[in-house]
């Protein structure tokens, strides 16, 4: 996948579908699965590393991510997440933790949310050479500032300015731009307003694609989820299902049975047991040795 034919796909009215993903094993289901995007977003932070939010996970942790991410993908394009504090602080902050991404982790293109200054920082992180996908509508990781997590655009005046952030990054050069959690026919008015190729959650049919983050898709966590979230698998059922089966089974001795074992020549048995019950070792230590029974 490329971005040229993320845009042949957004012109010709193909579907994009695209995953937020997180390891290497998940990198090879999305891969088999067919996906054109796949995305190692912050949301890590919730999905996999415990935290109560996006706001504490760093370039470190988000570049192991997308590193094995990358070991799992050939066909998908991969765009890593710039995380809270990446970014803001300065165009050359924001260029070195996106060529960060890029070097260390083998990322496409990078992702990073909101307008107003972080349209600048689009712009350079873009100048400098690396694609950027925008994001607008909710942005989790100054949702504080929004009113927490909940649907962006129901006013007039709200609509406006998510449209204006939309225009703005498309304006600098965003390959794509991510519209999350605002009503459905306030999203469409804004993607009829631009050219790029626009990725939905939570925004209704309007837009050029899809994403879901796959632990949420699959079922893989536990737990409160967004309105815009479809259980497609109950993963998370299967496996404790299983972990109880196979505890149960350690508990009853059932496991492992004769067929987990290896076996060894009768042979070599008995020499075992002759060497050992003759302290006959390479250790350097001194051992009483009782005989086998």
């Amino acid at each position: 996948m490329t971005i040229t034919r993320l845009a042949e796909m957004r012109d010709a009215g193909e579907p994009i579908a695209m995953i937020t993903a997180y390891d290497f094993p998940s990198a090879e289901v999305v891969e088999q699965a067919g996906v054109d995007l796949v995305l190692v977003g912050d949301s890590a932070a919730n999905c996999v590393l415990g935290y109560d939010s996006t706001v504490p996970v760093g370039m470190d942790e988000m570049t192991i991510l997308a590193k094995a991410v990358r070991r799992g993908l050939k066909t998908p394009l991969l765009v890593g997440d710039l995380p809270f504090g990446s970014y803001e602080a300065s165009n050359e902050l924001a260029i070195a933790s996106s060529q960060r991404l890029v070097k260390e982790a083998g990322c496409d293109a990078v992702k990073l949310e909101g307008g107003g200054a972080s349209v600048e920082r689009a712009e350079a992180i873009i100048e400098a050479g690396i694609p950027v996908m925008g994001h607008v509508g909710l942005t989790p990781q100054t949702a504080t500032a929004l009113g927490g997590m909940k649907a962006q655009g129901r006013t007039a005046d709200r609509a406006i300015k998510v449209a204006d952030d939309a225009l703005a990054l498309e304006r600098v050069g965003c390959f794509a731009i991510v519209i999350e959690a605002v009503p459905e026919a306030v999203a469409a008015m804004i993607v009829a307003k631009l050219d790029t190729p626009t990725i939905g959650i939570g925004a209704g049919n309007a837009t050029s694609g899809q994403v879901l983050v796959l632990h949420d898709l699959a079922g893989i966590n536990d737990g409160h989820l967004a309105k815009f979230v479809k259980r497609y698998a109950d993963v998370r059922g299967e496996m404790l299902k299983g972990v109880e089966q196979y505890v149960s089974e350690v508990r009853s001795g059932s496991f492992p049975g004769p067929e987990h074992v290896y076996s060894v020549e009768p042979s070599e048995l008995d020499g075992l047991r002759r060497r050992l019950d003759e302290g006959d070792l390479e250790s350097s230590y001194s051992w009483d040795w009782e005989p086998l029974p």
